[in-house]
């Protein structure tokens, strides 16, 4: 079809029949009408008419529902596959899998937080087992939240699976508590981490050992900062190569990304006074700290931005700037995208400085392109992050602390320039073109507190803004006309070319003085520059101000740069 809009047709013969199309047209009316004959006539036992409108940029269709009538859909079912019938862990040892603390996570989140400990500790030390098998009633809820989303999933009686849980349960920690009380996890007051990783090596229950070993040496240790402080130094003297090193270093690595995954540990290890815009900031600091460095080093305002890493933080960026903890690395900067693309704020009382902090995060996220993240991700991300720019909200918190109307036009042009994303960087557009377009714009720069000459040059600088923002031909052609056409109304009722024509001033002051504003400089393009590059040629023609420039040589050179300039010469 040749419209952007058309509507189609569909309908169900029978209740449990699916949704077939029958017709597409462009016209509203026919395909309503079309729609009602055939519920009335008993031909379909259900219509729903949809308007299909195709988006000229993705060249994607978006659907929105005009008629939906008759009888209702019959749920059906789900037909659950042989594989996924049955509780998805059948044995403690499937209590370790990254999947299922992930979800232990989620149902003890909150009992979790109160022990100040990780998933993985609670998988790996007895004391704790005890303490959750005491606390009965977190337990029962939380194998009640693993039972009723599953038996929905798979078809499965909610108490089959909670006594399976809670007999799994039951199960891992007798297992946990056995492995204490057989002593299998030794301390290391005695014996040294290395020492101990050497022994563990081949045997077949090592990495529930080590993790039992390593987990205890946390116990006690207070505060996500301070534990992250003891795991370094774990790391620290963990074997030098080899099974052993890579044996302490993958159970380091699995507390650290379960500790740095919630909000409050990240926030106590990387500052808690810390917003949203600079916490983010910090992580990319920390997960690429030589990159970061390297970009200060040749733009030092980036310094103010990006929070400075210390403690246990740069000591765990030295480590992921070396290579070493892959996985924590890259679940870091996978949770910086997620919050870019996340609706929340990055700095809710600073408009103006979530633009920076977003700069900043630009720059400093594309610098690290290739290593943990791919550059089309992060500009993915940040286009998804400039449709909240973009938004009413946003853009009269941005310009609320603007006193004039052309400050709200220099906002609006960083905006403009900030933003990523065709259909973004077009609705920042539109912001700028009601503005510049607005009578409330003329009228002020008419009324120019510094005097016309200010105002024009004021036009001038922000033409040159709206060059730099790469907006579309279009959108960027239309802004600039209106500007220039503000600059031909404030020149015409000033007078300034004619002034600067009678201008008892030397005929290369005057001279200079036209082509600047011809050129651009000291004011906007059009009605005006035009008016001006008109004057200097007909100056230029006059047989007394050649006479001037000759007798003048100095100032031809700088004058010739201008003509070029404004266009009057190769």
């Amino acid at each position: 079809m040749s419209g952007a809009v058309h509507y189609e047709v569909f309908i169900r013969k029978t209740a449990p029949a699916p949704w077939s199309l029958l017709m597409a047209t462009e016209d509203r009316k026919i395909a309503v009408e079309t729609a009602e004959d055939l519920l009335r006539d008993d031909r379909a036992a259900a219509v729903r008419v949809t308007k299909e409108t195709l988006d000229p940029e993705t060249l994607e269709f978006s659907s929105i529902t005009v008629l939906n009538r008759g009888a209702p859909e019959v749920a059906r079912k789900r037909v659950v596959p042989e594989e996924e019938a049955g509780p998805r862990c059948g044995g403690p040892q499937d209590l370790y899998t990254p999947q299922a603390r992930e979800l232990l996570g989620r149902v003890l989140e909150d009992w979790l937080q109160r022990q100040g400990v990780t998933v993985f500790e609670l998988l790996h030390r007895p004391d704790l087992a005890e303490r959750l098998e005491a606390a009965g009633v977190e337990l029962q809820h939380a194998v009640q939240k693993v039972a009723v989303p599953e038996s929905q999933a798979v078809g499965q009686p909610v108490h089959e699976l909670m006594r399976h849980y809670q007999k799994l349960a039951d199960q891992g920690i007798e297992r946990l508590v056995s492995a204490g009380r057989r002593k299998l996890f030794l301390g290391l007051e005695d014996r040294s981490l290395a020492d101990l990783a050497h022994r563990l090596a081949g045997a077949p229950d090592r990495a529930f050992v080590m993790g039992g070993v390593v987990a205890g040496a946390l116990q006690g240790v207070k505060g996500p900062r301070a534990r992250l402080e003891r795991l370094m130094s774990l790391a620290d003297a963990a074997p030098l190569e080899g099974p052993p090193r890579a044996l302490v270093m993958v159970v380091i690595e699995q507390i650290l990304c379960e500790l740095l995954s919630s909000r409050t540990g990240l926030a106590d290890v990387l500052g808690p006074s810390l917003d949203q815009g600079a916490s983010l900031a910090a992580v990319v600091r920390m997960v690429a700290p030589r990159e970061i460095d390297a970009l200060i080093a040749q733009d030092p305002r980036l310094d103010l931005l990006i929070p400075t890493v210390d403690g246990p933080a740069a000591r765990l960026g030295a480590r992921l700037q070396a290579g070493e903890f892959p996985l924590l690395g890259a679940a870091l900067a996978r949770m910086v995208l997620r919050e870019l693309m996340s609706p929340r704020r990055l700095r809710p009382r600073d408009a103006a400085g979530e633009i920076d902090i977003l700069r900043g995060l630009a720059l400093t996220l594309t610098a690290t392109a290739g290593r943990l993240l791919t550059l089309d991700e992060i500009q993915n991300a940040f286009t998804e992050r400039s449709k909240s720019l973009v938004t009413a909200d946003f853009v009269a918190a941005y310009v609320k602390d603007c006193d004039t109307v052309l400050c709200e036009a220099e906002q609006l042009t960083r905006l403009c320039e900030n933003v990523t994303g065709l259909a973004n960087k077009r609705s920042a557009a539109r912001w700028l073109a009601a503005c510049v377009g607005s009578l409330r714009f003329e009228s002020e720069m008419r009324r120019h507190a510094d005097g016309h000459s200010h105002a024009l040059a004021a036009l001038a600088a922000l033409q040159k803004s709206v060059r730099a923002s790469a907006l579309s031909p279009t959108d960027e052609e239309a802004i600039l006309t209106a500007i220039g056409a503000v600059g031909g109304t404030v020149e015409a009722e000033a007078r300034i070319v004619a002034q600067l024509a009678r201008s008892p001033a030397p005929v290369p002051a005057r001279l200079r003085v036209l082509l600047k504003l011809a050129a651009g400089e000291t004011g906007p393009a059009g009605p005006c520059a035009d008016r001006a590059k008109a004057e200097a040629v007909k100056m230029l023609r006059m047989p007394e101000v050649r006479g001037a420039l000759g007798a003048a040589p100095d100032e031809v050179a700088p004058i010739k740069a201008l003509m070029r300039q404004a266009g009057l010469a190769a």
